[in-house]
């Protein structure tokens, strides 16, 4: 009984531009989170004492910096491991990446209702 080896074809090079893609638009949405932080009177109180300017839209800018990081990382690890030859992701990858696109939602969510 022989076992028939799959051919991904070019769907993961497809999948892994469609990422690089997103990842292009989500840096795009952490220039206007800046940019919304950057423009906006400073709050009355900080979040973080001591830091001067750390308010909500500051935590949310830096979330998003983080996420677009992690996602930058995510999108560079994934690309050379196609390059390897690995066509499947791994869980913790996939794990990681969702977390991140979440977070950078829900960033984006919080600095336009704080953003007011």
């Amino acid at each position: 009984m022989s076992v028939e080896v799959r051919d991904p074809g070019l769907q993961p090079e497809r999948t892994t531009l469609a990422w690089r893609r997103t990842l292009i638009s989500l840096v795009v949405v952490d220039l206007f989170i800046w940019r919304s932080w950057l423009t906006s009177e400073p709050a009355a109180g900080n979040v973080v004492a001591g830091l001067p300017g750390l308010d909500y839209q500051g935590l949310c800018a830096l979330m998003a910096a983080a996420a677009t990081v992690v996602l930058a990382a995510v999108v560079w690890v994934r690309s050379r491991q196609l390059q390897a030859g690995s066509h499947a992701a791994s869980a913790r990858l996939v794990l990681v990446s969702t977390l991140a696109v979440m977070g950078l939602g829900g960033t984006a969510i919080a600095a336009i209702a704080l953003g007011g």
